[in-house]
């Protein structure tokens, strides 16, 4: 879905807040969900979440703790120490318990998931394919500006 979504984002009007949350479904997913929070707060370049997207999803890298995190991420150009004390910094945690709240808020169970205006939650296979998301995305997107 990244390789359709990302050029999406891009032509998004200003008026269009986009947020990536991640899946805080216990376990893994909350350690690289904060992972995914850290390298947002240090502001890294999305080459760098892409890299660790592949090295989880494609090389099967653990990257189970945050020495682990720290040392793969010292190749992407992220400093050691910086990255750790970021990811055991309040501000990440307190951003943490915030999608831990959003994902029961909308009850999600799976992903990739697009909310709309925290009203309308759809996924790839509800839309019928990637492409497909995005059309039904725009559509809610107008339909909520049309109604304010």
């Amino acid at each position: 879905f990244e390789e359709t979504i990302n050029p999406w984002i891009d032509t998004l009007p200003d008026d269009v807040n986009f947020v990536r949350i991640p899946a805080m479904f216990g376990g893994m997913w909350n350690v690289h969900g904060q992972l995914f929070i850290t390298l947002e707060a240090m502001k890294a370049e999305h080459k760098v979440h892409a890299a660790v997207f592949d090295a989880i999803q494609v090389q099967g890298k653990k990257l189970a703790t945050p020495e682990e995190m720290a040392d793969f991420l010292a190749a992407e150009g992220i400093d050691k120490d910086a990255f750790l004390k970021t990811y055991n910094s309040f501000g990440v945690k307190s951003q943490l318990e915030k999608a831990k709240k959003l994902a029961m808020a909308y009850q999600i169970s799976g992903v990739p998931v697009m909310i709309v205006n925290g009203k309308y939650r759809f996924d790839i296979s509800s839309s019928g394919g990637p492409q497909q998301t995005l059309q039904v995305a725009d559509h809610l997107i107008a339909k909520e500006r049309a109604a304010q």
